[in-house]
């Protein structure tokens, strides 16, 4: 028959503090096996977690294994790059891609959506903030799909490589080129600085800028409704982001060429119908008067 464990004395203090991250989560003294990160301790809920990196342990594997991207763990542990982990090093693990912010005086839902590239509406139903309230500060908000603009060292481009012409013929304004050829036009601006572009299912999809890839999602996940998405960073410091495509044909971390074929028009996520949703982050969308 199993027994309950009982406490002897139901009052006493632990003999030490719980450990918390940033005041808003618990974190897990030990792993199930007795150790710190002897094996994955997945987030319960919203909980942010901790793994302790083995040999022959990669970010990509251990971002896998939470369902985080591999840049959340890089900022949420201040790594200079992917490579910069080594076996005894703790993680922490957010539970949800995205960035883990303290408040400082002044800051808004607005400045802190503003800055990483969030949702109000998502950092608000995340972290069952109330709208109307200010900010405390000191308290600490995770942004869902937040990220920390990266700059990029431009690529050398491809001999040859010519980048797809707007939708007239011409370069689109700004010098974006337009990233799919062909298409319509089918919504203004809305959600974050973005337009839809709708086209046949299958249609090749193109890098507008040189850049860097910071974001390759192909998992048929809902990824905050963005679905199949790619993001890249560009030496202005903006970045364009290419939604709802059917897959990827660009990896995260990797060089492009305006012009290059980053993916394919779909319908993941949250699309009625097969469209690209392309935004601009940290600059004016080229198209954005063509309505």
């Amino acid at each position: 028959m199993l027994v309950a464990v009982r406490n002897s004395n139901p009052n006493a203090q632990a003999a030490s503090p719980l450990p918390t991250s940033g005041d808003s989560a618990l974190v897990p003294y030990t792993g199930p096996n007795g150790s710190p990160g002897d094996s994955v301790v997945r987030p319960v809920a919203e909980q942010i977690s901790t793994y302790l990196v083995k040999e022959d342990d990669t970010l990509s594997e251990i971002a896998d294994e939470y369902g985080v991207s591999v840049n959340t763990i890089i900022w949420a542990n201040d790594l200079k790059s992917a490579r910069d982990v080594h076996p005894g090093d703790t993680l922490l693990i957010l539970p949800i891609s995205g960035i883990e912010h303290t408040i400082v005086k002044g800051e808004t839902l607005q400045s802190l959506a503003k800055k990483y590239g969030g949702d109000i509406d998502e950092i608000v139903a995340y972290n069952g903030l109330d709208a109307s309230v200010s900010l405390a500060v000191g308290s600490t908000v995770i942004v869902p799909g937040g990220e920390i603009a990266m700059a990029v060292k431009t690529p050398a481009r491809a001999s040859g490589a010519r980048g797809p012409r707007g939708v007239s013929g011409t370069m689109a304004a700004g010098s974006w080129s337009n990233p799919l050829p062909g298409g319509r036009l089918s919504q203004g601006i809305h959600g974050w600085n973005g337009i839809d572009i709708s086209a046949k299912p299958g249609t090749p999809i193109y890098a507008a800028a040189d850049g860097a890839v910071v974001v390759a999602k192909s998992n048929g996940a809902w990824n905050g409704g963005y679905g199949n998405y790619v993001v890249i960073s560009h030496a202005n410091g903006a970045q364009t982001l290419y939604a709802h495509m059917s897959s990827t044909a660009v990896a995260s971390g990797q060089a492009v060429w305006v012009g290059q074929l980053i993916g394919y028009v779909g319908r993941s996520g949250r699309a009625t119908g097969p469209h690209l949703h392309f935004e601009v982050r940290g600059a004016a969308n080229p198209f954005r008067n063509w309505f």
